[in-house]
């Protein structure tokens, strides 16, 4: 994401210079991401791609936007909520689209991003009231506990199984079991972190 952000950059002040504020660009994502799992789920692989990277394009100039203009807890609220969404939506889609072939390797997956999700988000509600501040993310509007697989790895994941739909159940199991790493590290180094 580092390398995309002057392009970023650039995008945001061309959407506030049009009064278009971070609110409107994450909700604007969220539909188009919506649109993509429709796509998927009718089987119409290639327009699912193609809305994805539309829908993550716009989840990463939401927070240029912010940042640009004034960040708010509203917008970090509506952020990550549409985000998990989204990333929820994808698998459904694909099970939608063939339950037969997709619904447990689905299933499997949307277990992991439970784990992912609810370790990420327990640990930042405790930061926060021990009042914790993340130095590898400061511009996150809480605590960002990394992970090895994060928004980067799981869109990569998700164009991998739009383009070879027919091995989605290698991508889903594949990427849960590197969900599990993620989850066993959050866990262990959130507990780490807040026995100090």
């Amino acid at each position: 994401m580092a390398v995309l952000k002057p392009l970023l950059t650039t995008g945001a002040r061309v959407l506030v210079r049009g009064g278009i504020g971070a609110d409107a660009v994450t909700l604007t994502g969220f539909a188009i991401g919506v649109g993509a799992a429709v796509a998927i789920a009718f089987g119409a692989f290639g327009w699912g791609l193609a809305l994805i990277l539309a829908s993550r394009l716009a989840d990463g100039l939401d927070g240029a936007v912010a940042r640009l203009t004034h960040t708010t807890d509203r917008g970090a609220y509506l952020d990550i909520t549409l985000d998990f969404l989204f990333y929820a939506g994808i698998p459904l889609a694909f099970a939608v689209a063939d339950p037969a072939a997709n619904a447990l390797p689905a299933a499997v997956l949307l277990a992991a991003f439970i784990g992912t999700g609810s370790s990420f988000l327990a640990f930042a509600v405790l930061a926060e009231r021990r009042r914790l501040a993340s130095t590898a993310y400061p511009q996150k509007g809480f605590f960002y506990l990394g992970g090895l697989t994060e928004a980067t790895e799981t869109l990569i994941c998700f164009c991998l199984m739009c383009l070879w739909q027919e091995r989605f159940a290698w991508w889903a199991y594949g990427f849960a079991a590197l969900c599990g790493l993620t989850i066993a590290t959050r866990i262990v180094g959130g507990a780490k972190a807040l026995s100090r």
